[in-house]
């Protein structure tokens, strides 16, 4: 019953939001790439949000703290992509500023979700959130003010690669890759290699946006959305789907 409520809670609470971001908008032209794009990431980031939110009262309780963090992580992304395509669709651009703002609640949750997971297993410094959380914001703040002309461009584009470089860091060889050798625990170690492979390889899209679709101009603004589009896609999404896998393999299959 209590996952029930859950589920009949979120979803009507995610069908209120898309409404309240759909309202006053113009028809999507049938052709529009870059802005049915933007709806189907939409629509799959509800659908991933309702999935997550449902899914935790699935898991066993020291889980469920990760499980619900890759659902606000899904749901923020929703509402922003709902209100961007509006915006996109009105007046046939979209301000790389709503990227921002969304990356910037979004992508420091997605680096502590690696403390999370470990600490589902094993004891865990509290030092390594916050070193998770700040690198994360100064990747994105970085890049935030430099492709806004808030600071030199080539500076804000050096930041933002340095806090990317610097989260690498820390899960692969600082102190979030030394516990996971340690931590004995199969399905959290193959989701936390996921996820370590998302923010290597997946992120890798986002300086490279900045540098051809800004620095250089090299990728025009309609490549450059549907290329965003489709990162997030697979970066947020499949982000939580591995924590729920490894969340659901360490449940025993009495408690679900």
């Amino acid at each position: 019953m209590k996952r029930l409520k859950l589920f009949v809670l979120v979803t009507i609470a995610s069908l209120f939001l898309s409404g309240t971001a759909n309202a006053n908008t113009d028809l999507l032209p049938a052709d529009d790439l870059v802005g049915i794009s933007f709806w189907v990431i939409s629509i799959s980031m509800l659908a991933a949000t309702v999935f997550f939110f449902f899914e935790r009262g699935s898991v066993v309780s020291n889980w469920r703290t990760a499980l619900t963090v890759a659902g606000i992580v899904t749901g923020v992304a929703c509402i922003n992509y709902l209100y961007v395509r509006n915006v996109y669709v009105s007046q046939g651009e979209a301000p790389i500023l709503y990227r921002y703002i969304e990356w910037i609640i979004t992508m420091p949750l997605q680096a502590v979700l690696f403390y999370l997971i470990l600490k589902t297993v094993r004891k865990v410094p509290k030092s390594l959130f916050w070193k998770l959380l700040i690198g994360a914001v100064v990747m994105v703040l970085g890049a935030y003010l430099g492709e806004l002309d808030y600071i030199p461009n080539m500076a804000g584009f050096i930041i933002g690669i340095g806090g990317w470089i610097y989260i690498l860091y820390e899960i692969f060889s600082g102190e979030a890759g030394r516990a996971v050798a340690k931590s004995g625990n199969k399905p959290m170690v193959t989701a936390y290699s996921s996820m370590r492979k998302i923010v290597t390889i997946g992120w890798a899209v986002y300086p490279l946006g900045y540098m051809f679709g800004y620095l250089t101009g090299g990728v025009d603004p309609n490549s450059l959305n549907i290329i965003y589009n489709l990162a997030d896609f697979f970066n947020k999404i499949a982000f939580g789907l591995v924590i729920w896998a490894a969340a659901m393999q360490n449940t025993a299959p009495r408690t679900r």
